[in-house]
This record gives C-alpha cells, sequence and structure tokens, in this order.
C-alpha cells in the first residue's frame, strides 16, 4: 500500500474542495482550504520525497474562463516533476499526448471514456493509440444508489452519472486499456468523515492490478482500516486531511511510511 499524493486546481489555485459540491456554472465549489503554493512548489516537494504516482487534477471545464490559469498551474508542476505525476481534467485523444510530453507520467481519463452514460469502446482505442496503455489511467470515480443496490461511474467532475455500474466484471473488461485505476468515491470525497468501506471492499475484489483510492481519509485509523479491508493492495490519497493542505493528518509521517511500496 502505496501513499499517492494529490495536487487539485479549481480557478487557478491549488485547493482541496468537497467533490460533490463542485459546480461548473459559476465555476463554484465548496472550498476546504485555497493553498497560497503554487502546484510546482507541491510536485516539488513531492519529488524531493521520492512520491511517484500522484495525480493532478483540472477541476475546471475547457470553456470557463478560468481554465487557462488551472492549466498553467497544472503544467507547472508536471514541469517541475517530469515523470512523476499523472494529470486528469479534460484529458481526449487529442490532448493526452502533449500532456504526456509536458512531463506526465500518465494521463488520468474518466468523460472522454463514459458518454451519454455509456462506455465508448471507439474512445478507448483511440486512447490507447494516442499515448499507449502504460501512460492510461482510467478514473472510476463512482457514487453509491442505494434504492438501486450499486455504485455508479460519475463524469464531468463528478457531476453526472453513467449508466455504468462499477462491477468486478467492467474492471476486468478495462484493465486491458489502462495500466492502473483511480477511483473517488464522491459521497465522502473532501468531507472528512472517514472511507466508504462498501467501495474499498469491492475494489479489493480486484487482486492483481493497481487501484488507487481516494476519499474521506481522515486519520491513521482510517489508514489502517483502508489496509485490512483492501489487504494491503489499494493505493490511497490523503487530501484535505493532510497538515499540508489545513488539515492535521501529518504529510511528512505519511511520506515516511507509506511512500514506496
Amino acid at each position: 500500500m502505496k501513499f499517492r499524493p494529490c495536487i487539485d486546481i479549481h480557478n487557478g489555485a491549488v485547493k482541496q474542495i468537497i467533490g460533490s459540491s463542485l459546480r461548473d456554472s459559476g465555476d463554484q465549489a465548496v472550498e476546504n482550504f485555497v493553498a497560497q503554493k503554487s502546484g510546482a512548489e507541491f510536485a516539488a516537494m513531492f519529488r524531493r520525497d521520492g512520491l511517484t504516482g500522484g495525480h493532478i487534477i483540472l477541476l475546471n471545464k475547457k470553456d470557463s474562463p478560468h481554465f487557462e490559469a488551472t492549466r498553467a498551474q497544472a503544467l507547472g508542476a508536471l514541469r517541475a516533476f517530469p515523470g512523476g505525476m499523472q494529470i486528469g481534467g479534460g484529458i481526449t485523444d487529442e490532448n493526452a499526448e502533449r500532456y504526456i510530453e509536458e512531463g506526465a507520467s500518465h494521463v488520468i481519463v474518466t468523460s472522454f471514456v463514459f458518454r451519454n452514460g455509456e462506455i465508448v469502446g471507439e474512445n478507448l482505442g483511440k486512447l490507447v493509440h494516442a499515448v499507449g496503455r502504460e501512460h492510461v489511467v482510467l478514473d472510476l470515480s463512482c457514487r453509491y444508489y442505494p434504492e438501486e443496490g450499486h455504485y455508479y461511474i460519475m463524469t464531468d467532475r463528478w457531476q453526472k452519472r453513467t449508466r455504468t455500474p462499477l462491477t468486478k466484471e467492467l474492471m476486468e473488461y478495462l484493465k486491458s486499456y489502462c495500466d492502473e485505476f483511480l477511483v473517488h468515491a464522491v459521497d465522502v470525497e473532501g468531507k472528512g468523515q472517514g472511507i466508504d468501506e462498501r467501495l474499498v471492499r469491492l475494489l479489493a475484489e480486484e487482486t492483481d492490478f493497481p487501484v488507487t483510492y481516494a476519499g474521506g481519509i481522515r486519520s491513521a485509523d482510517d489508514i489502517a482500516l483502508l489496509d485490512r479491508i483492501g489487504g494491503g493492495r489499494i493505493d490511497f490519497t490523503v487530501g484535505s486531511a493532510l497538515d499540508i493542505y489545513g488539515g492535521s493528518l501529518s504529510y511528512e509521517a505519511l511520506a515516511r511510511d507509506f511512500g514506496k511500496k
């Protein structure tokens, strides 16, 4: 189990937000923390500490007036840690190669692959053709719908529900198109209320493929629970709870104890 750092960028600033509060209309979000440091400064710190495989997420859509400032922050972070971080947010087959050239180890993709509620196999093929399967991470961020008893993939910065449930069979199918899965638990993302245990148990069924979980981690106890349920196989991201993002969980301790597998 490995700690994967994150840099979330919204309206041109590194932030921690409540994921379910994000709205494209007016570029709104409930903020937990707004950093004074740039994305490049955080990425340089992760590079110093040898924390590879973290992710940079652009939280503005392309037609937002803030998009270029957000993108500039993201490119600065990539250049500060070449080959060390992944990037997501508006990735398509047309821009994926550019981000790899700018220093991303992987591109993270959801909305380009899940269109109109369904998987678009053609777009999966286009991504792999553009950058190679080894540079693709599929973001299977999801929300639980109790009336149906399933998690459903969420797209467009976690605002739109697809008709695609997250299942072991789905992950088995998608493995041939990517190098890793990243899964944000949308129901608990940014709330600091603990992990989504039901989702972690589902992810733990995938035993032979890299998976990173994000959402709700607030304490060492949560990390220990994730380790136990996930059998030590699921990597994790911590956002708002980290002391570098205004929380109380020690970044230095996580980098020391979980920085490398």
